[in-house]
């Protein structure tokens, strides 16, 4: 299939999911306090539920900030962070699927010298560049998407989202339960 009938088919599976979710009103509803709320809600089932919400909001764009800080404000900084290391583990290796499923390694057919040289680097040092990519931009679905249209092998991108993703993690884990200590008491 052509690679820019690919890229239009995952644009348009964007913009339905997205038209789904501001109708339905679940976007309006993912914040801390729900997401809270869910936590305390179904205790057993709260992790699993956390990671389907944090999967369908990174497929919304929604920043997964929020739901770090939604998974702090209910468990605190250790299970919090721990619980949206898991569900960004989850929805990342979820984007990749869904998203190379559809458009294959479209991003690999742009003749393009600035991409070749990225490209270059990537195939270079996958996990490297992956791990380094997830410091800077943790799970922006920009990111989940392009690495799943580059052609890059699973196993490279899920080591590298597992050996960068905690650092920013922990940081902001440290930050929201520092705000929250303070603002709280």
């Amino acid at each position: 299939m052509n690679p820019k009938i690919k890229l239009l088919m995952i644009c348009a599976l964007l913009v339905i999911v997205f038209l789904v979710a501001e109708l339905t009103g679940l976007r309006a509803s993912l914040s801390p306090q729900h997401i809270k709320e869910l936590f305390l809600q179904f205790q057993l089932w709260g992790i699993l539920i956390f990671c389907i919400s944090f999967s369908i909001g990174n497929l919304l764009y929604i920043p997964g900030w929020i739901f770090l800080l939604g998974a702090v404000f209910a468990l605190g900084k250790e299970w919090g962070g721990l619980t949206t290391y898991i569900a960004a583990l989850t929805s990342s290796t979820i984007s990749f699927f869904l998203i190379h499923k559809i458009g294959g390694d479209a991003l690999r057919s742009i003749n393009n010298k600035y991409a070749d040289r990225i490209f270059s680097k990537l195939d270079q040092y996958p996990i490297y560049s992956i791990a380094l990519l997830r410091l800077m931009f943790q799970t922006v679905p920009a990111l989940n998407y392009a690495l799943a249209m580059a052609n890059v092998r699973f196993s490279h991108y899920i080591l590298g989202t597992i050996i960068g993703l905690p650092l920013p993690i922990f940081i902001y884990c440290y930050f929201f339960g520092t705000i929250f200590q303070h603002v709280l008491k």
